[in-house]
């Protein structure tokens, strides 16, 4: 006779907009987020590198470029992503070397990345404006 499983009348949630996540969650999906957007980012990127480098008129027209509001508030959008991803993988290898692994621990490095990512944005925006 097979060996009969007990079911688990358990509830259900599907709405994933009523779960609440931890915070280390949460800077773990949008370091992944971040790189993924990075990822993306990489033919623009080699784009510009080799159209400021193919001639020196270029050169003029892209940086002329980069002087426009819009392509500014579109580059202050696109270092979030970058200094995120940045502070949190340096916490994720802090992590891989058993550094600040309890839950308490954990919880306040997420808290840092996430400041540390908008000081620094704020830090580029103004700079560039």
């Amino acid at each position: 006779m097979p060996k009969q499983i007990p079911t688990r009348n358990r509830p259900k949630n599907l709405n994933l907009f009523t779960i609440r996540l931890p915070i280390n969650a949460v800077v773990s999906i949008l370091h992944r987020m971040s790189g993924m957007l990075l990822f993306l980012l990489i033919p623009v990127l080699v784009w510009s590198m080799q159209a400021s480098l193919s001639s020196e008129a270029n050169f003029a027209e892209l940086g002329e470029m980069f002087q426009h509001w819009t392509l500014k508030l579109i580059l202050i959008g696109f270092s979030w992503p970058f200094f995120h991803h940045l502070y949190a993988g340096l916490r994720h290898l802090g992590q891989d070397v058993h550094w600040m692994t309890t839950l308490n621990k954990a919880r306040f490095s997420s808290r840092i990345v996430l400041m540390l990512g908008a000081c620094s944005m704020l830090i580029f925006a103004y700079y560039i404006w």
